[in-house]
């Protein structure tokens, strides 16, 4: 890839990771649609590097918090809001683990296409609005049961559908469940942390395996700017998400997928 082409997916790996408008539907449809060839484990190593310490970095606070209170918990016996907290979040992994590696290969040869991503992205757009404009929004995270951590879970592994967005479908259950916007936010990034860890090293794994000789330029590229792009979006949209609600992503999914309709019925 050209240093032009790094920096944009980049950017776009950072602006997309955590709104609900799907990463994985903006970094295919360069390809798809002008042609850009595929960025290489490499490159998708070092997003998910960024956006991970990207998210790590922001809710730092919170994480040390979760962290220490489930440590506590295993060798000290203290039960903690803070370490059920971090069960919760544990469990809701689960599901996108399983369902990712039985999966990973039919997604890959069958549903990363343009057509997908237009269905994806009107299709669960329209349930993210439906389910916003209902919404109770009266918990927050803490009143995670092991139930409602299994939905969101399932939610974030229907996700690896392109188009769907994990932070797009875990806030949608998220806020069917009854969280405040803001709840749901802040569950979805702390969700997305272990999540990220596992697809970075499944990615990295397959990249030390492979033969593609290391450029340690476009790398570094990617790891700076998806981080700094992703830190910006956390920061905004958590101050923003309690305001504006989920309007302006479901508009904005709503023109992305007419907008590839109609470009590819003429194409």
């Amino acid at each position: 890839m050209s240093m032009f082409e790094t920096c944009t997916l980049a950017l776009i790996q950072g602006l997309t990771e955590f709104l609900p408008i799907s990463s994985s539907a903006h970094l295919i449809l360069p390809s798809q649609i002008l042609g850009w060839q595929d960025q290489g484990l490499g490159f998708d190593v070092s997003v998910h590097i960024g956006t991970l310490l990207a998210v790590v970095g922001y809710l730092r606070k919170e994480v040390k918090q979760l962290l220490g209170a489930l440590f506590r918990w295993i060798f000290n016996g203290e039960h903690s809001p803070d370490a059920t907290l971090a069960w919760m979040i544990t469990l809701s992994t689960i599901p996108a683990g399983i369902f990712g590696l039985l999966m990973k290969n039919f997604v890959e040869i069958y549903l990363r296409s343009a057509w997908v991503i237009t269905a994806t992205c009107i299709i669960f757009g329209l349930l993210l609005w439906w389910v916003d404009f209902y919404a109770r929004c009266e918990d927050d995270e803490y009143t995670t049961t092991p139930k409602s951590a299994l939905l969101i879970g399932l939610a974030q592994a229907i996700a690896i559908i392109p188009g769907a967005s994990r932070s797009g479908m875990t806030m949608t259950m998220a806020l069917y469940i009854g969280y405040t916007r803001e709840a749901a936010a802040r569950f979805s990034f702390l969700m997305s942390i272990p999540i990220i860890v596992l697809a970075g090293s499944y990615l990295g794994l397959g990249w030390i395996q492979s033969d593609v000789p290391i450029l340690w330029k476009p790398i570094l590229v990617g790891i700076f700017v998806s981080f700094f792009s992703a830190y910006i979006c956390i920061h905004w949209f958590l101050k923003l998400i309690t305001n504006i609600g989920m309007k302006p992503f479901v508009i904005y999914r709503m023109v992305l997928g007419t907008g590839l309709a109609i470009f590819l019925a003429t194409k």
